[in-house]
């Protein structure tokens, strides 16, 4: 990876983002935050502000990739529109600037910094502090979530790079259960969480 990896934990009243640098085995956090809109504004002013927020912070930080989180099912129909809204929107800017966009699931996310697909909140953020030597939890909640995704790119980024044209025969779901297993030893002996 040439530049940061930029984890957006997309939202319309709060968007969270969260940039790493990768150096080897080591990653550090760059930035971390939360674009919000306000709530008594219209739709379209509301999207046009985030559009707004995320191309500049795409401009300021020149992420070489960016990690988002994919909603598989959501109970709420309003809060599922406004994170596809606030996708959509990401997703058009990347593809402008010609940025490679990832989409991981929540429970790839907590697989892959806490180790465990199932692991609460409180353990996601615990090891984002831990994994990139924080003085404390990113507040709120939102931007340590997006660096959780930048964390979980971080990782899997090799894996998938070095598997990106699989033999033929190889189910897409086995590659991705040898990717987890590789990160799992990885994180075992050390090597993720220099």
């Amino acid at each position: 990876m040439f530049g940061p990896v930029l984890g957006i934990d997309p939202g319309l009243s709060r968007c969270g983002y969260g940039a790493v640098v990768v150096d080897g085995a080591r990653c550090d956090a760059l930035a971390c935050g939360v674009l919000r809109t306000d709530p008594a504004d219209d739709l379209p002013t509301r999207l046009a502000a985030l559009a707004a927020d995320l191309e500049e912070l795409v401009a300021e930080l020149a992420p070489s990739v960016i990690a988002v989180e994919r909603v598989l099912f959501q109970v709420n129909v309003r809060t599922a529109m406004s994170v596809g809204q606030a996708s959509g929107l990401l997703l058009s800017i990347a593809g402008r600037e010609g940025i490679p966009v990832v989409q991981y699931s929540p429970n790839e996310v907590k697989l892959a910094v806490a180790g465990d697909g199932s692991a609460g909140k409180e353990e996601v953020q615990a090891m984002v502090v831990r994994l990139l030597r924080l003085a404390e939890v990113p507040r709120p909640p939102d931007a340590a979530d997006a660096l959780a995704l930048a964390l979980c790119h971080a990782w899997q980024a090799p894996l998938r790079q070095a598997t990106a044209e699989p033999a033929a025969g190889v189910a897409r779901d086995r590659l991705d259960a040898a990717i987890t297993a590789a990160m799992a030893r990885q994180r075992a002996s050390g090597g993720a969480a220099r």
